[in-house]
């Protein structure tokens, strides 16, 4: 198992980061699509998703992630 940090673009500049646990990159994606319809009202506009990062599952793994 894999931790991935996604990051996803959608219109007008907006921008989620996105933490998922899979076994591999194609499921890692489909789980982001999958949380991203059930976080929004409405499914957004998904221009661009990004693996940023990939870590190994072990104890204490986890990201930093920035916000402006």
């Amino acid at each position: 198992m894999f931790l991935y940090k996604i990051e996803i673009t959608m219109p007008e500049g907006k921008k989620a980061a996105l933490i998922v646990l899979a076994d591999s990159d194609a499921k890692a994606f489909e789980y982001a699509e999958g949380h991203l319809a059930r976080h929004y009202i409405k499914a957004p506009e998904v221009l661009e998703m990004v693996m940023l990062e990939k870590k190994r599952v072990e104890k204490g793994s986890g990201y930093v992630i920035e916000t402006v």
